[in-house]
């Protein structure tokens, strides 16, 4: 041995043939900064072969392990330092594995080794070290800095070795140790859903260890994926005392709080809202004026009075972003005391509201606008299906009296009918999307279970309250950008180059042009109007829509992509969304002369908690959604249905079933006796041998085979193909010429060499 290691002798005594310590190697690499494998080996004078192997295999442990990084080809390694470490989000995957979420690079992919650490969501430090054969930046946790939650619910378990609580996913690689001692004491049975609290985190050689705080009822599995959901995603279910005591402080409006506010309670303003909703946030009303010109009112409830900045209801509903909702329950992002009574625009009540005023021409353009606080008192609370009824029919017996008894309401929802019918050939005429999509509501029976799934249908009466609330929405972003107001913009970007290049090639499918980069929205309504009468019309327009980026709140504006405005804001939802909040604040300031509020955030800030929050909410809910809808279809295994081909993939199909609008896979192996190839382009599965071919819109017959609720998986196997749409037709004896962009698979039942799951 020719070099001198302090760890020398514990080297020989672990190996017959030792290699420098990881302690030598890291300050030789320090001396020289960067070195490759066979530099350093020269450095040490190694020149047998054993030893060379075994000095690199101590390299791979020393980047495995996070001690050294390794670049470049061949591999330069280099000692880790404080500017290696980042900072980012655990994201936990049902099968044990995970990423580190982050924001300015590509994430760092985490071994189950390294999620023993950690929960889902927590916030680490880590570094990359390595990169895995599927081209992954792999990571190692140097510290957890912060937990996301310390308490969580989750089903007692036992096995040899004690109790313990099993979690659902995300967070199923993590048991919760707990005593006999703490379960006798509960009284708790294996198999009960348990809150329990963490005392020790886990570790690389332990698991964590809890206490079990509550008992739970399993006796209504959807009031219970809820709680569970409200914790694993770390949305706030309960108000501050704080906050409780100011909401509960306020009364009915009195004549002073209607000082300096125009009175409007004359006016035949209504609400039209779905059959379900509790809390009315938005009221309209239309007349003609001379010429033929409109003038439209949206009259939204003025939470800002009540939720005054920076006191404990406005941290609050900052913290919460906005409401969440889930099946048959809503954690609203304001006490109910304001959401569902003082804030929401009840009939037969006077209510604080923000008005926007708004002139438009015989031509459907705005002439005018202007911003008030005012007082307004509702004629009517209207259901979409009562106003759809009246549309129809206006002598229809189900149209309540309080819109047909009432002259002046009549009037009034008359014209911001003919006002609605000009606003859709103005949207025409920017190219503002709508996809046939299908938005499906959970109905449950009297035990909380489901009793069906179905679709929600949109009238004209929706569509007229959308057309005002993007009226209302567009003047206030003009307003705030004239004036130069400290607001949050809702912004939409145009899709990307690649997402771009994808719709170009499957526009190809229908004789259609797309452009490769830098497509605009009549690019896109080309597609939608050419295949809006389409059988599989929903399969296109839903990959259209998965082609689009998110939109999201920021400071700066860019424009609404998706809707065709160059100003976007959102206005109308204060009572659940804080962005409409934060711009009514600032409207009322600049109208009344006011100084605008100096909040406790920044406006950066406020743009990442916001669009945060939002995505947060979203996810939670298709969670719970997808969790009722998997529980639901485990009563349902064996049984057939018909579906529709909704996503195609190098593993499998996606397939909608038609009358419950659940989705689940046919996995390759499960396609049919053939050997598939996956075509990216196309979206198809081809069968080189047979020349079968399987893509979106297809019709096809499936047998519900198994639900995995950790996964939330639906398998499906397919029965039969009932019916191809136009661009799939099978063609015997020959392929298409185009490349397969992923290996493909044959039929379990044909071959043993069955593609493997993405």
């Amino acid at each position: 041995m020719s070099w001198n290691d302090p760890n020398a002798s514990s080297e020989a005594k672990r190996y017959d043939n030792p290699i420098p310590s990881r302690e030598l190697i890291l300050s030789t690499i320090n001396e020289h900064g960067e070195v490759t494998h066979q530099q350093l080996a020269k450095v040490f004078n190694i020149d047998d072969p054993d030893q060379f192997d075994a000095l690199g295999n101590r390299l791979k442990a020393m980047a495995r392990d996070g001690q050294v990084n390794r670049e470049g080809l061949p591999y330069r390694y280099r000692t880790v330092s404080q500017q290696d470490v980042v900072t980012g989000t655990v994201s936990a995957h049902p099968k044990g594995f995970g990423f580190v979420l982050l924001s300015d690079m590509p994430d760092l992919f985490l071994h189950e080794k390294q999620m023993r650490w950690v929960f889902n969501g927590d916030t680490v430090d880590a570094i990359g070290t390595s990169t895995d054969n599927r081209g992954r930046t792999e990571g190692r946790i140097v510290d957890v800095v912060e937990r996301r939650q310390n308490n969580f619910i989750g089903t007692l378990a036992r096995d040899e070795d004690g109790y313990c609580v099993e979690l659902g996913s995300p967070n199923n690689h993590q048991p919760i140790t707990v005593t006999d001692d703490n379960v006798q004491a509960l009284n708790a049975k294996q198999g009960s859903p348990v809150k329990v609290d963490i005392i020790d985190w886990p570790n690389q050689h332990e698991f964590a260890t809890g206490k079990i705080t509550e008992v739970l009822s399993d006796d209504n599995d959807r009031e219970l994926i809820i709680e569970t959901t409200l914790l694993n995603y770390d949305i706030p279910s309960d108000f501050s005392e704080a906050a409780l005591e100011q909401a509960n402080s306020y009364q009915e409006p009195t004549e002073k709080d209607l000082k300096g506010r125009k009175d409007l309670r004359d006016l035949p303003l209504v609400t039209i809202d779905g059959e379900d909703a509790r809390d009315f946030d938005d009221a309209v009303f239309a007349e003609k004026r001379s010429g033929g010109n409109y003038r439209v009112l949206v009259a939204i409830a003025d939470v800002s009075y009540y939720v005054t900045p920076n006191s404990p209801l406005d941290q609050d509903a900052f913290e919460r972003g906005t409401s969440v909702y889930f099946p048959h329950r809503v954690i609203p992002m304001l006490p109910e005391v304001l959401s569902n009574g003082l804030c929401s625009l009840n009939p037969d009540r006077d209510r604080l509201c923000m008005v926007a005023d708004i002139k438009i021409s015989r031509a459907g353009k705005v002439t005018g606008y202007e911003f008030y606080p005012a007082v307004m008192h509702s004629k009517a609370r209207l259901t979409y299906n009562q106003v759809n009824a009246y549309l129809d029919n206006p002598k229809d017996n189900s149209v309540p009296t309080s819109l047909t008894g009432n002259k002046d309401v009549k009037k009034s929802i008359d014209t911001l009918y003919q006002l609605y019918e000009l606003l859709l050939k103005k949207r025409e005429e920017r190219h503002a999307m709508e996809f046939e999509t299908v938005e499906t509501y959970i109905k449950f029976n009297e035990k909380g279970g489901i009793d069906a799934i179905l679709p929600r249908t949109r009238g004209d009466s929706q569509k007229l309250i959308e057309e005002c609330m993007l009226l209302a929405n567009t003047c206030a972003a003009n307003f705030a950008l004239k004036h130069e107001l400290p607001v949050l913009y809702r912004n939409h970007d145009k899709p990307d180059g690649e997402k771009s290049m994808r719709i170009h090639e499957y526009a190809k499918n229908f004789g259609l042009t797309f452009p490769e980069e830098n497509p605009t929205q009549a690019d896109y309504q080309r597609i939608i109007e050419a295949t809006k009468d389409r059988p599989d019309a929903i399969s296109i327009h839903s990959m259209l829509l998965r082609s689009m980026m998110q939109a999201n709140y920021a400071p700066d504006n860019i424009g609404h992509f998706g809707l065709a405005y160059d100003e976007y804001s959102h206005f109308t939802s204060p009572i659940r969304r804080y962005p409409d909040l934060m711009l009514h604040r600032a409207i009322k300031a600049k109208v009344t002369n006011n100084k605008q509020p100096v909040m406790d955030f920044s406006l950066e800030g406020a743009g990442t908690q916001t669009s945060d929050t939002e995505r947060r909410a979203e996810k939670a809910s298709r969670y719970v959604e997808s969790w009722l809808k998997c529980h639901y279809m485990k009563d349902h295994v064996g049984e057939e249905f018909e579906g529709v081909v909704t996503t195609v993939t190098n593993f499998g199909l996606f397939v909608t079933l038609t009358d419950l609008y659940i989705d689940g896979l046919v996995h390759i192996s499960n396609v049919g006796d053939d050997f598939f190839v996956y075509d990216e382009q196309q979206q198809q599965l081809i069968g080189k041998d047979k020349g079968t071919l399987f893509g979106l819109g297809d019709l096809v017959k499936v047998k519900v085979a198994g639900v995995n609720m950790d996964l939330l998986q639906i398998d499906f196997d397919l029965v039969a193909k009932l019916q191809s749409s136009e661009m799939n037709q099978t063609k015997k004896g020959q392929t298409k010429k185009t490349p397969a962009k992923k290996s493909g698979g044959r039929s379990k039942n044909t071959s043993k060499n069955a593609s493997k799951k993405s």
